[in-house]
C-alpha cells in the first residue's frame, strides 16, 4: 500500500513507531508505553486551525500537525516542557534558619541517635557552666538520663546558676540563633545561640514532645515552668504551658528534653564526656545518673574509682556518679575586648563604618578597635591618604579599602589577653591527677598568642604509666574553651599537631603518620575569644599555622618532661637489675674462691663484701 492510499491514523502510528525506534539505543527492543499510541492519535485529531489537521505534502504523503509531532516526541521520551521564569518565581520563598537546620540537623551534631544523646547533654552542660561562671557561682551540675521505651530517653540537666528571667525563657529555648555571646569577644563555651534550642528541636522532631524548663532567679521570687515547642517555619517558640512553680531551690534552671537516642559506653559516651568536663573544669561539681543507674544504694564509704578509661577519679554516692571539684576558686572572669585591626575583614569593616556613632574616623579607630592609640590611628590615616576629621560613614569603598589595608600593615601591639581564661598549669595538673591514676603527670600552659587578631592560649597535660594500656595508641582528649571535642579527630588541627611531633625523642614508639603508642593520656586545651571551628557542630579546630605552632611547642615542652621521667625510670630498672645480679652471683664466686684458695669462712665473707663494694663503685662510676 502506498503512502497516498494509507489511512491517516495508520500513517501516524507508523511515524510514531519510527520515532520511538530512532530514539532507542542500538540492539535494544522497544515497546511503546500502554496508551501512548492512543494519546498521540488524540493529540493529532484535537485542536483547531493547523492543530489536528492532516497536511498532504507534495509527494502525496500525509504529514502530522505540530501538536501531533510534539506528542510523538514526548511519548518517545525526547522533549520536555520548559518551565518559564514566572512559574519558577512562584515557587521561591524565604527559609528560616530553624527550618534549614531541621532538615540538616547533622550540621549541629545530631547525625545519629547515639551522637544526638551526647550532643544534647553537651549543650545543656555548656549552658549551665557558662551561666554559673558569669554569675560568680561555683557550678554544681546534675545530669540525669532516664530511659522511656525503645531508644527513647528523657535527658535532665539541672544547675545552681542564676536562673533565667521569665520573658527570656521562650526565646532562649524556642528559637535558633538567639543568644548573648555571638557579638562579644571574650572566652565562652557557647558562641552561636543554637545549641540547647537545637536539642529541643531534635527532641520535638523525633518524639513529638515539648521541651520542659523550670527556672528560678532568687529565693524570694517564684519559679516558673514552661513547656515549649519550636515553630520551625518561622523560628519562633510555641508556648504549650506556662505557670508559676514552687521549686525548693533558691535559684537555678532545670531543662528536660525527651528524644530518640542510643546510650552506649566507651569513648564517645556521656559517661566519658562528663569525666572530660571534670578535667577541664576543676572548679565544677558534676553529678551524673546514667540510664542503668550507678551502683544504686552505695554509701560514701563504698567508693568506686572509675575515672577516665577505668583509671581513677569519680565516686559513686547514693546511685550518683560524682565528680568532685578540685578547687573552690572560680576561674578569672574573661573581659570583653574590641576587635583587633589585624583580625577584621573588609566586609565587616565596611559594616562597622556605617554603624558607628563616631563623627570622625580617628575617634572611630581609637574607640572601636583594641590597641589603637592616637599616634597609631594617625599613622594609619596618613598611609591611607585620609583626613582624620572625615566622617566614617562618608568614606567611599576605595577609601575604606585603603584604610583597611593600612590597618593590616600597621605595627600594632597584640590584643590584651584578659579576655581568655585558661585552666592554669597548676589546676590542670591537679585535675588530671584526680581523674587519671598514673605514675607520672605533667601540665604545660603556653604564653598567649594571636591568630588573625584573636588572642588564644594553649595548654597541654598528660598522664603516663599506671594501669593505662601499654600496647595501644595513646588516648587523645581535645578541648576548646573548656569543652571536650568528641568527633572528627582526624580533621582537627590539634590532632595534626600531635602527629607532627617525633615522639621517639621522648621515649615513645610511633608508626609513621599515627599517634604514638604507650600507656598515656594526652590532653590539649585551646582557649580563645573565637575558636575557629570547622563547622557549626564545633567538633574540630581549623588548621591555622599559628595555632598548630603553639600546640607543637606545648607538646614538645611536655614531651621533654615525659622523656626525663621515662629515662629515669629505665635507669632505675637497669640499676635494680644489675644490683640483683651482684646479689645473686657474688656469693657463689666467694664459695668458689674459698675452695680454690682454702679460705676460712670469715675470709670468704670478707672477700664477698670486698667484691660487692668494688662492683657497686665501678657501676656507679
Amino acid at each position: 500500500m502506498s503512502a497516498k492510499e494509507r489511512d491517516p491514523d495508520d500513517q501516524i502510528r507508523l511515524d510514531f513507531a519510527s520515532g520511538v525506534m530512532a530514539s532507542a539505543a542500538p540492539g535494544t527492543d522497544v515497546v511503546p508505553a500502554p496508551g501512548a499510541v492512543d494519546a498521540v492519535l488524540a493529540s493529532a485529531r484535537s485542536g483547531s486551525g493547523q492543530r489536528g489537521k492532516k497536511v498532504v505534502r507534495k509527494d502525496g504523503a500525509v504529514s502530522k500537525s505540530p501538536k501531533a509531532q510534539r506528542g510523538v516526541k514526548a511519548a518517545a521520551g525526547g522533549e520536555r516542557r520548559r518551565v518559564t521564569a514566572a512559574e519558577m518565581a512562584t515557587k521561591h520563598r524565604e527559609i528560616s534558619v530553624s527550618e534549614f537546620f531541621s532538615k540538616n540537623r547533622h550540621l549541629l551534631g545530631f547525625d545519629n541517635p547515639s551522637k544526638a544523646l551526647l550532643t544534647t547533654v553537651k549543650e545543656g552542660v555548656d549552658n549551665s557552666l557558662d551561666a554559673c561562671e558569669e554569675a560568680g557561682i561555683l557550678p554544681e551540675v546534675r545530669v540525669e538520663i532516664h530511659p522511656e521505651g525503645d531508644e527513647r530517653f528523657r535527658v535532665v540537666i539541672e544547675d545552681n546558676g542564676p536562673g533565667i528571667v521569665r520573658k527570656q525563657v521562650p526565646k532562649i529555648f524556642g528559637s535558633l540563633l538567639y543568644g548573648s555571646k555571638f557579638h562579644v569577644l571574650k572566652q565562652s563555651r557557647g558562641q552561636q545561640g543554637i545549641g540547647i534550642s537545637a536539642a529541643g528541636m531534635y527532641g520535638l522532631m523525633t518524639t513529638g514532645k515539648s521541651i520542659r524548663i523550670i527556672s528560678k532567679t532568687g529565693p524570694k521570687k517564684p519559679g516558673h515552668l514552661f513547656e515549649l515547642a519550636m515553630d520551625t517555619r518561622n523560628n519562633q517558640p510555641q508556648i504549650h504551658r506556662e505557670e508559676d512553680f514552687d521549686w525548693e531551690k533558691n535559684h537555678g534552671t532545670r531543662v528536660e528534653i525527651t528524644l530518640q537516642g542510643t546510650y552506649k559506653k566507651g569513648r564517645h559516651s556521656v559517661d566519658g564526656y562528663l569525666k572530660q568536663v571534670a578535667i577541664a573544669n576543676p572548679h565544677a561539681r558534676i553529678l551524673y545518673l546514667p540510664p542503668d543507674g550507678a551502683a544504686a544504694g552505695s554509701s560514701p564509704e563504698e567508693v568506686t574509682q572509675t575515672g577516665i578509661d577505668g583509671a581513677g577519679g569519680d565516686v559513686v554516692v547514693d546511685g550518683l556518679i560524682v565528680h568532685e571539684r578540685v578547687t573552690k576558686e572560680l576561674p578569672p572572669e574573661p573581659i570583653a575586648i574590641q576587635p583587633h585591626p589585624h583580625g577584621v575583614e573588609l566586609g565587616y569593616f565596611l559594616k562597622m563604618l556605617q554603624e558607628t556613632q563616631a563623627r570622625q574616623v580617628t575617634s572611630f579607630l581609637q574607640n572601636e578597635f583594641s590597641r589603637v592609640s592616637a599616634r597609631v590611628a594617625a599613622g594609619m590615616l596618613e598611609s591611607a591618604g585620609l583626613r582624620p576629621t572625615t566622617r566614617p560613614s562618608k568614606l567611599s569603598t576605595p577609601e575604606a579599602e585603603r584604610l583597611h589595608k593600612a590597618m593590616g600593615e600597621a605595627k600594632i601591639m597584640a590584643p590584651p589577653t584578659n579576655c581568655i581564661s585558661p585552666i592554669g598549669e597548676g589546676l590542670l595538673f591537679k585535675a588530671i591527677e584526680e581523674e587519671v591514676q598514673a605514675d607520672f603527670h605533667a601540665a604545660v600552659t603556653r604564653p598567649p598568642a594571636v591568630y588573625r587578631g584573636n588572642p588564644f592560649q594553649v595548654e597541654v597535660g598528660l598522664a603516663y604509666g599506671g594501669n593505662l594500656p601499654s600496647d595501644e595508641l595513646v588516648t587523645l582528649y581535645r578541648f576548646a574553651n573548656r569543652v571536650p571535642l568528641q568527633y572528627q579527630q582526624s580533621a582537627c588541627a590539634i590532632t595534626k599537631a600531635v602527629l607532627s611531633i617525633d615522639w621517639k625523642k621522648y621515649q615513645l614508639s610511633q608508626s609513621r603518620g599515627a599517634l604514638p603508642s604507650g600507656p598515656m593520656v594526652l590532653i590539649i586545651h585551646i582557649a580563645s575569644v573565637w575558636v575557629p571551628f570547622t563547622s557549626e557542630s564545633k567538633e574540630a579546630v581549623a588548621h591555622y599555622p599559628e595555632i598548630v605552632k603553639e600546640i607543637r611547642l606545648a607538646l614538645m615542652e611536655a614531651g621533654r618532661k615525659l622523656g626525663v621521667h621515662i629515662r629515669r625510670v629505665r635507669r632505675e630498672v637497669d640499676e635494680h637489675k644489675k644490683r640483683s645480679y651482684i646479689q645473686k652471683y657474688i656469693p657463689h664466686i666467694g664459695i668458689a674462691l674459698q675452695e680454690i684458695l682454702a679460705l676460712t669462712d670469715p675470709e670468704r665473707e670478707q672477700t664477698v663484701d670486698t667484691l660487692t663494694d668494688v662492683l657497686e663503685k665501678s657501676r656507679k662510676v
